[in-house]
Parts: structure tokens; C-alpha cells; sequence
């Protein structure tokens, strides 16, 4: 595994550790000023990965799927983020500090809605992560980029793919499992 790989893993480790010590910080410790501190810097995660990778490639690494993860990573965690870290939020509050309400599920038209709410994040990340992968296309030197390009390419399918998926919701819902036992 090349640089570039172990530091999309440590930054995504990092990017989780800081949502815990945030969340730590406000409901264990009642420091709310710290807790926002802390969870703001998730985005200073995503920005010295894109540091690192733009100086990889400018300094004429030939670029891999590494890089293209780099930057679609960076995409993700810049549109999911807020919800991301809301998610944590509820989940630490229930099952940690045993306070507030159990996260509840979706269904139905709620559900359909939800979904279509996290596509529009998708497409926002792939905006993001596709400008990220134009520019590294741009300043890579050796013009080695066909990896980047088929990634572009792969991702507008799965934008696709999930954009389709998010209307079949509202054409289909999703319904409640039946939870009662019945005597056979």
C-alpha cells in the first residue's frame, strides 16, 4: 500500500476519533465550547489529506486509485459530515449516556423523503470529489491520470444507480417488518 493509502485510513480513524472526543467532550464532561472546538476540526482531517495528496501528485507520483479515493473521501466527508456527526450524536446520547430517545427507523413516504435527502448529499459530494479529481488531473505533470478519469466515470454510474434507487422509494416504500410472533 502506497502513502497516500494509510493516509486515507489514518484519516478516517483520525475523523472518527475527533467525533468521539467531541461528543466525550459535550455530554461526559458538559463542555460544550470544547465540544465544538473539538468537532469543528473534522474538516482540518479532510483538508491535510488533501494537502498531501495534491503534493504527491505534484511532485510527479503517478496517480492511482489511492488518489482518486483521496479525493472522493474528501468529497463524502465534506457532504455527510454534518449529518455524519448528527448520527453519532443521537446514537452517543442513547447508547452511551443513556439519555434521549432511541434512534428511530424510517419508513414509508418519510423514509422515501430521507433517501432522497441523502442522494442530494451524494450528488453534492460527487461534485466536490469530481472537482478534486479535475484539478489533480490538471496538475499532475506527467499526465498520468486514467485512473483518476475512470473513477470520475465509475462514480457518475453509481450517482446514477443511487439517484434511480432513491425514486424507487417513493414508487416502492419501505414498509415495517412485521415484529409480532405468530403460532404456526
Amino acid at each position: 500500500m502506497n502513502l497516500i493509502a494509510w493516509m486515507i485510513i489514518a484519516c478516517e480513524i483520525a475523523f472518527w476519533i475527533v467525533i468521539v472526543l467531541g461528543l466525550a467532550a459535550r455530554y461526559m464532561f458538559k463542555k460544550q465550547k470544547l465540544s465544538f472546538f473539538i468537532l469543528a476540526l473534522t474538516p482540518v482531517v479532510d483538508f491535510f489529506l488533501l494537502i498531501v495528496t495534491s503534493i504527491d501528485l505534484y511532485g510527479g507520483a503517478t496517480a492511482t486509485y489511492a488518489h482518486a479515493i483521496a479525493a472522493v473521501y474528501i468529497g463524502i466527508s465534506v457532504a455527510f459530515g454534518k449529518s455524519m456527526i448528527q448520527w453519532a450524536d443521537e446514537r452517543f446520547q442513547y447508547y452511551v449516556m443513556k439519555s434521549g430517545e432511541k434512534p428511530r427507523r424510517r419508513y414509508g413516504k418519510e423514509y422515501a423523503k430521507h433517501y432522497f435527502k441523502s442522494w442530494l448529499q451524494h450528488l453534492v459530494a460527487y461534485a466536490i470529489g469530481a472537482a478534486l479529481l479535475a484539478a489533480m488531473m490538471y496538475i499532475v505533470p506527467n499526465g498520468k491520470t486514467n485512473v483518476l478519469k475512470s473513477v470520475v466515470e465509475f462514480w457518475t454510474v453509481i450517482v446514477g444507480i443511487d439517484f434511480l434507487l432513491s425514486l424507487s422509494n417513493f414508487v416502492w416504500p419501505k414498509k415495517e417488518k412485521e415484529s409480532g410472533y405468530t403460532n404456526s
